[in-house]
This record gives C-alpha cells, sequence and structure tokens, in this order.
C-alpha cells in the first residue's frame, strides 16, 4: 500500500443483521448496513487492494471516518497510587422493611449493621480533601447498601446537615443521590424531595408482578406504598428513576410493566435488569434468557409510544469506556462498620467476595483511611482492555466489560469466559445501532462534533 491509497483508520466489526451486515465502529460512533460485497471491499481496503473499490464507497468511508480519519484513540484510563475519589457511597444498614424473594443481599437474614454518624462523617471529610486537593468543584454523597438506607433515618439525615455544612465552608458543591424500594412515611418522602437530589426507586411495575416479590416483613405485597410515593414524587416533579427487577416468571409481562408504568408515572429513566442470581435468588431460574432479549424489545416499542427509553445496564453506546462501573476507578464505599469497598454487591464484611473487593479501612491511632493496594490493583486491572475474551466484541467499549461482581459468581477468580449477559448486551447493543441508523434517515449514522451527519445518496451496496 502507497501513501497515496486510502487506509482504513476505525477499529471495525461486522455483524450479521438478516441477511446483511452491520459495520459498526465505535469509537467513530458510526455504522450503516452493507451486504457482502461492502464487506468483501472493506477486506480489499484492508489489505491494499484499494483499486478494485469503488471510489464512491470509499469516500462515503471516509466521510465516516473509517478510512484515512488520522489515529484513533481508545477510551482507556487506568488509576494508580492512593485513591483520591470525590464521592463516597455509605452503605447505611443492612437492616430492611421488606423481604423481596429475590433480593441479592438477603436484607434482614444477614447480620444486622447500622452506621453510626461519624463513620460516615470520616468518609464526607475524606472525600471533601480530595476534592480540594484536586481542585474539583464537588462532591456527592451517594445512601445505597445491602438494606433500606432510610431504615438508618437519623445517620441518612445527619450526614447530609453534615454534608451541605461542610462543603459550604470549603466553597464546594454537594450533589446527593439514594437509593430506595420506597415503602417510607410521607414526611420522609417530605425530607427526600426537599433536600436529595435524586433517588433510584425499586418498583416492578404492575402492580401483581410487583407483590409477588417485593413483600413487607409480613409477607404483604408493597405496591400500593411504592405507588404512592411515585405520585408525591410526581405531583413535586422530582428527579426519580425506576428500577424493574425481572425474573424467569415474569419476562413475558415485562411489555405490560412497562405500559403500566408509562401510562400513570413520570420517572426520568427507566431501568430494566433480569434478577441478579445471589442471595435469596441464588437458585432459582435465571432470568438472563432469549425471552429476555424478545420482551425488553417489545418493551423498548412500548417505552418509545410514550416518549421513554428504557435501559439496561450493559447496552449504553451514547458512552465509550474502558471500565462498567466504579469497581475499576476507585469506587469508594463505606460499610456500616466503616471500611472501604469497591462495590455496592459487597455491603458487608462477611459477603462472599469481601476479599476481593475491600480494599481499606480507617486507621483509629492515625486518623485516616488505610487501603490495601494489591487488592485494589486488581480490582483497577478488571476494564475489558485487560481481557482477552472481550477483544473481537463489538460491545466492548459500550459495556466496558460488565460487572465484575457478576462476572465472579459465573467465572470464579479464574480467566474471564464471558456470562449469559454477554448475549443480552451484544443484541441490545446491537438494536441501539440499528435505532442510530434508523434516526439518522436509515443509511448510516455519524456522530461529530456538532451532531449527526445527516445520511445523503444512496443507500450502500443494496
Amino acid at each position: 500500500m502507497t501513501s497515496n491509497e486510502p487506509r482504513i483508520s476505525a477499529e471495525l466489526f461486522t455483524v450479521p443483521v438478516d441477511g446483511r451486515f452491520l459495520v459498526y465502529a465505535p469509537l467513530r460512533q458510526a455504522a450503516f448496513l452493507t451486504t457482502a460485497d461492502g464487506v468483501n471491499a472493506i477486506a480489499d481496503l484492508r489489505d491494499g487492494n484499494a483499486e478494485s473499490v469503488d471510489a464512491e464507497f470509499v469516500d462515503f468511508l471516509r466521510q465516516l471516518e473509517i478510512v484515512d480519519g488520522g489515529e484513533e484513540f481508545k477510551p482507556v484510563t487506568h488509576f494508580e497510587g492512593d485513591p483520591k475519589p470525590t464521592t463516597v457511597t455509605l452503605f447505611l444498614t443492612t437492616a430492611c422493611n421488606l423481604r423481596c424473594t429475590y433480593c441479592y443481599a438477603q436484607a434482614g437474614e444477614t447480620p444486622t449493621r447500622a452506621m453510626p454518624l461519624d463513620v460516615a462523617q470520616r468518609g464526607i471529610d475524606f472525600v471533601i480533601r480530595n476534592a480540594l486537593e484536586l481542585g474539583r468543584p464537588a462532591i456527592e454523597v451517594a445512601y445505597h447498601g445491602g438494606g433500606e438506607p432510610s431504615v438508618n433515618w437519623d445517620t441518612l439525615t445527619g450526614s447530609f446537615e453534615y454534608a451541605k455544612k461542610r462543603t459550604a465552608d470549603a466553597g464546594l458543591q454537594l450533589g446527593t443521590a439514594l437509593a430506595s424500594n420506597g415503602v417510607m412515611p410521607e414526611e420522609r418522602i417530605d425530607w427526600i424531595i426537599r433536600h436529595i437530589d435524586g433517588v433510584s426507586l425499586s418498583f416492578d411495575g404492575l402492580p401483581e408482578v410487583h407483590d409477588a416479590h417485593r413483600i413487607t416483613v409480613l409477607g404483604h405485597g408493597s405496591s400500593d406504598r411504592v405507588i404512592d410515593t411515585i405520585r408525591r414524587f410526581d405531583d413535586a416533579k422530582y428527579n426519580y428513576g425506576l428500577r424493574l427487577t425481572v425474573t424467569k416468571e415474569f419476562i413475558g409481562r415485562l411489555e405490560e410493566s412497562v405500559r403500566y408504568i408509562c401510562r400513570r408515572f413520570r420517572p426520568r429513566r427507566i431501568q430494566v435488569e433480569p434478577a441478579y442470581q445471589l442471595g435469596r435468588w441464588r437458585n432459582a431460574p435465571s432470568a438472563e434468557t432469549a425471552e429476555f432479549i424478545d420482551q425488553f424489545r417489545a418493551a423498548q416499542a412500548t417505552a418509545r409510544e410514550y416518549g421513554y427509553e428504557i435501559h439496561f445496564s450493559g447496552a449504553r453506546i451514547g458512552s465509550m469506556s474502558n471500565h462498567f462501573c466504579g469497581v475499576t476507578q476507585d469506587s469508594f464505599c463505606l460499610t456500616a462498620d466503616g471500611n472501604v469497598s469497591g462495590c455496592y454487591e459487597t455491603f458487608l464484611e462477611e459477603n462472599e467476595w469481601a476479599k476481593t473487593f475491600i480494599y481499606g479501612s480507617f486507621e483509629e491511632t492515625k486518623k485516616e483511611y488505610r487501603f490495601n493496594l494489591p487488592v485494589l490493583e486488581n480490582l483497577r486491572k478488571q476494564t475489558v482492555d485487560q481481557r482477552e475474551f472481550c477483544q473481537s466484541c463489538y460491545a466492548k467499549w459500550s459495556c466496558g466489560g460488565d460487572c465484575y461482581h457478576k462476572s465472579l459468581t459465573v467465572n470464579g477468580e479464574g480467566e474471564f469466559r464471558g456470562t449469559d449477559r454477554c448475549h443480552i448486551i451484544r443484541e441490545l447493543t446491537k438494536d441501539q445501532i440499528l435505532f442510530k441508523i434508523a434516526a439518522a434517515g436509515g443509511l448510516f449514522w455519524h456522530e461529530v462534533s456538532g451532531g449527526p451527519v445527516q445520511a445523503q445518496g444512496k443507500e450502500i451496496f443494496k
């Protein structure tokens, strides 16, 4: 190949779609559908046989930066040294007012822990110091854990007031977030609306579906209580999202559940996930199936009728990264006892993978956090660019390698060999790419600074 000949300048993936082929350049945010002739033409270009390729096709590939587009930068970041987080997630308690059948945390059965206020304050002080040292304008305090955070109400409200005062004194902004089951007194709902920036609320859609799994300590359904919370949020025009957990038993009702939500409520985001086979649901039938994909597609079509998108955590082509979540990015989560975990699923020192995810503790004598760097370094290297299995996957830069905790439950600590979620991620990512192409005019999709390139001309190798 001479210096004047066209050169492939993008990492490309070819995906069969209904007798044709989807050509996808994830780091160029570009894709189009073609036939075997188009795929062969790309192969000729890669092999240096440009003279056999139609010039119009070469120009088309240039427009998408697939040819002669300059260097392509991979979205790879890695962390090193002592962690300097500016977000703290507080696992306030392992206690819960529900007994959900699929609870990954087995809340109410695990050892009961409640975070004292001073543990929360230490974490808040730590991230404030980091923000000032790094020149960041804000910190975030998130409330999560292996139980219902609002059960430990005094520490929740006390830590918020402490963070509000400390950030104001330091000249920093404060962001807050809460994950909740939504079952709480009205005065607590009102407090959350006034003080917390946003809530992720667990709600499974149709009341009968929700009540089959999300039950109270007394064995009653909780949908009426959660619906009351949602309505109060809507009346206040509050920022909240809904998370639907799907079991195998109710996969076939996912579309109905999404329609039920879209017709009645106004969440900012709707997330749908198969039930995690851990905790109480460890031996249950898996919902990570082809049927889930089919029903997710039907539910997505319904959501779009109402102006919504539904989301699955591993399929997100708008985000290019080698990270799936904070586990590989020095996530700073405090257990109720004050130890540092990198993962939301490891909220207790007795958890199965605690030795893998708990990487720090507070040293009382020195009044500082002490980090186990070998444990932290193992978490940092669980990025998608360091997994051989993932290198040929077209969804890798948007998936980021998926959930490390979930992969451990499937593969153990050995080499990553994929999970049932991988197929779901690929299929739903493919759907997102095809939707982008359709929205851009049906011929191709390409995101550039200033917006997408508009489709022009004839379909390529129709």
